[in-house]
């Protein structure tokens, strides 16, 4: 580990000066780049240099209490001691987490898309539900959330909604939601009281840069038309609607929420994207199977993560095997229980994974 740290440390050296470097500043895409892998191993360098300190002056205090000291100076010089081999356990507890594999999404905004599955009105219903979960959790992590298309049901669900959330590491904790969530619970529409399953399916896409992801227009077509609402009556009399698709990949984003042309259009350039970034990304990591399996939130999106039951005011994780009879928080955003302990349970797959390799 430490023969890695110390090649961290001498990156980082290396960063700071091209950093500085003008040929590197005039150049927006290089130097974001660099910025960004500078910012993702600042901390694990000041650590670091902690610990070459700490180990230093335990050093020199061991060599202090090796003298001839008064009964106070040999005290407090043990006192002193103690504390610094507290310190340097904990220090390189912090390094091995630290030192884990980066998911480089993790400081990225995010793109979610929610859907209504299985279950008609029933999942369309838990879809508002769930978005009104993850707007609540987002409100309480101070970010930022805007809802880019919605396409609404009569009785107030969603068919699908899709949003984006802004803010610090907004990816590193919602990309444990992708897949399947699944509620059990007695429709208001059930006069019998039986209980019903439902599905709606979460996808959460980190936001990608347009420095970082060049779609040339030669690669998108556009489509205009004209908006309508339910029931496919017109709401617009402009041709406003807007529907972009990535030729290569054959990707499509349609956006109807604005009365303006160029903002449906800059939406859906928003989502076109994250959908094509999405897609190379999981083209790339799709050969590392074995890798991706032993990564909570990276694998089949069509897995069934978590089931929400009513009656039994129970949430339920099935990768973790965790289960809170805590519903209604759940529901009301307080989700750091349940993304603690998936990351957690990744952090810790990676270490072993790290200490099977070493």
């Amino acid at each position: 580990m430490f023969d890695r740290l110390e090649s961290v440390e001498g990156r980082y050296e290396e960063l700071n000066e091209l950093l500085s470097d003008p040929e590197v500043v005039s150049d927006t895409k290089r130097l974001m780049k660099l910025t960004k892998e500078e910012a993702a191993i600042r901390e694990t360098v000041a650590t670091y240099r902690r610990y070459k300190e700490v180990s230093q002056d335990i050093s020199d205090t061991e060599e202090m209490l090796g003298e001839k000291l008064d009964a106070e100076m040999a005290e407090m010089a043990k006192e002193e001691l103690n504390d610094l081999k507290k310190e340097k356990t904990e220090i390189e507890e912090k390094m091995k987490v630290l030192m884990l594999p980066k998911d480089e999404n993790d400081d990225r905004n995010i793109i979610m898309e929610i859907r209504g599955a299985a279950g008609g009105d029933e999942a369309q219903l838990f879809a508002g539900t769930l978005f009104n979960m993850y707007q609540k959790y987002a409100d309480a992590q101070g970010w930022r959330t805007e809802v880019l298309d919605a396409n609404i049901t009569g009785i107030g669900g969603y068919k699908e909604i899709t949003l984006m959330i802004t803010g610090d590491n907004v990816y590193s904790k919602l990309k444990y939601e992708n897949g399947a969530h699944r509620v059990q619970r007695v429709p208001a529409t059930e006069s019998q009281g039986r209980i019903h399953t439902s599905t709606a399916t979460v996808v959460v896409m980190p936001e990608a840069e347009e420095v970082e992801l060049d779609l040339p227009d030669k690669d998108i077509r556009t489509d205009i038309y004209h908006a309508s609402g339910a029931g496919g009556q017109h709401v617009n009399k402009t041709a406003s609607a807007v529907r972009l698709t990535h030729l290569p990949t054959g990707i499509a984003v349609a956006m109807q929420d604005e009365r303006s042309q160029i903002k449906n259009r800059e939406k859906a350039m928003k989502v076109l994207r994250a959908r094509v970034y999405d897609h190379i990304q999981q083209a790339a990591q799709s050969e590392y199977d074995a890798e991706r399996k032993s990564a909570v939130g990276t694998g089949d999106r069509s897995e069934r993560i978590r089931t929400y039951n009513f009656p039994q005011s129970r949430v339920t994780d099935h990768r973790i095997g965790l289960t809170i009879q805590k519903l209604d928080q759940i529901l009301s955003g307080k989700l750091d229980e349940i993304i603690d302990a998936l990351i957690l349970n990744d952090q810790t797959a990676k270490m072993e994974q790290l200490q099977h390799e070493e």
